[in-house]
């Protein structure tokens, strides 16, 4: 048996394999390590590049001996036998989110008081990317349309904040659903235009939108301050505000209840009031994915043509994918100005609406629960990796890269509860 094994070994194979990954790997890692900018000249480090081909061209090497083991190649089989489309589950399919649901919740409720400020801020970005990602779901997961302009609708929700407290004297509070209001007419002026667009080229006209907004932003000194940014304000609970003197006569929170001044309360208060906006988000979410027009979403991703056959109005699914997820990040942007405090065009460059693509192909097309775990990994990520500042981007696209390999269908495929056929009715 041993020797049959050891005949259906290619070496050679794999000689070949190992050279092929030593020269992706001098073109990848060449440039990057290999090449040391000092000031206006370079210096090379031919041994730095030398050493990581070695370890790529000997990794290669043992992986593709591995793999043409009986167990190597059982392991590829597995990755070829991802599955397709939907997954339906049984009729009689009980969720494990029903007990995991609560838990998450009741850590959720218990982490602020174990936190640091650091911490609190990191899951508030973390939750922040989780609506952002939620409304590109809807766009790119769940009605197939592609789009990479998607960061301008949260450049409108952080702005309309901004400007409202600027230019208005509105608030918090009230911006917020007029920030979702802006963000969805947005949406619908963007899905007019491009109704009759596929693939690529509705790419570049998302593409092209978002550049526009950032431009306007940059450009517009009179109005938004250009790169200089605006000051954006914080929310009030009940008309307290949480600064330690109160603007124009109101009162502070900490005066109020007569406690000591604590800077980061209005962290505490920022993520109780995102975290209950997520939640709502998710179950609206939920809901709509299960109703006629989350059906006919899914209906135009798969084929547009069968969706208009079968009598489907596909300007209105069209736009009501746009608007809704162009509303969500609306409310995220708000969220994101109230907490920064501050808000300019730097933050809503090509790189965030990349970063919250990447979100919703690595958590899954279409996946609530696998949006919700690749923001967070997307968002902790960075933080954990500060050491690597420098290659951080190059993690970043080996992640990708793997994932593609590993689950192409993301982290968590979508998955639908089968229905019992009724007696009588032919199945």
């Amino acid at each position: 048996m041993s020797s049959t094994t050891h005949k259906s070994i290619d070496i050679k194979k794999s000689l070949v394999d190992a050279i092929l990954a030593g020269l992706i790997a001098l073109i990848v890692f060449g440039p990057i390590v290999g090449i040391v900018l000092d000031g206006y000249s370079f210096n090379l480090e031919p041994k730095r590049v030398a050493w990581i081909i070695a370890v790529v061209m000997a990794g290669r090497f043992a992986l593709s001996l591995f793999l043409q083991t009986s167990k190597g190649r059982r392991i590829l089989d597995g990755f070829e036998n991802t599955g397709s489309g939907v997954h339906v589950l049984a009729p009689d399919y009980k969720s494990r989110l029903r007990w995991i649901i609560p838990i998450v919740i009741v850590i959720a409720v218990v982490f602020p008081f174990f936190s640091n400020s650091y911490l609190l801020g990191v899951v508030i970005l973390g939750l922040i990317y989780v609506l952002l990602g939620l409304g590109l779901n809807i766009v790119v997961g769940l009605a197939g349309l592609l789009d990479l302009g998607y960061v301008a609708f949260y450049a409108i929700g952080a702005y309309g904040l901004a400007l409202g407290y600027q230019y208005l004297g509105l608030g918090f509070w009230t911006v917020l659903p007029l920030a979702a209001i802006a963000a969805a007419l947005a949406g619908c002026i963007l899905g007019f235009p491009v109704l009759r667009l596929h693939g690529d080229y509705l790419a570049i006209v998302t593409l092209g939108f978002g550049e526009i907004i950032r431009l306007i932003l940059n450009n517009w000194l009179s109005l938004t301050g250009g790169p200089n940014g605006m000051p954006a304000p914080l929310p009030t609970f009940f008309g307290l505000e949480f600064g330690k003197r109160a603007k124009e006569g109101g009162v502070p929170f900490h005066e109020f209840f007569g406690t000591v001044y604590n800077p980061d309360v209005k962290y505490y208060f920022i993520y109780a009031v995102l975290f209950l906006v997520v939640l709502a988000v998710l179950y609206i979410k939920h809901r709509l994915t299960r109703m006629p027009v989350g059906r006919a979403w899914e209906a135009l991703r798969e084929d547009e043509i069968a969706c208009r056959s079968m009598g489907l109005n596909h300007v209105l699914v069209k736009l009501s994918a746009f608007t809704l997820g162009a509303s969500t990040a609306g409310l995220a942007g708000v969220f994101f100005a109230t907490y920064q405090g501050f808000v300019n065009p730097t933050s809503f460059t090509f790189f965030e609406s990349a970063l919250i693509l990447a979100i919703v192909v690595l958590g899954g097309m279409g996946s609530t629960i696998g949006v919700v775990i690749a923001a967070f990994v997307l968002t902790v990520a960075p933080e954990l990796l500060r050491s690597f500042a420098e290659y951080r981007v190059l993690l970043f696209g080996i992640l990708m890269v793997l994932m593609m390999i590993w689950r192409p269908r993301g982290l968590i495929r979508i998955s639908r509860t089968g229905v019992t056929p009724r007696k009588g009715v032919a199945p």
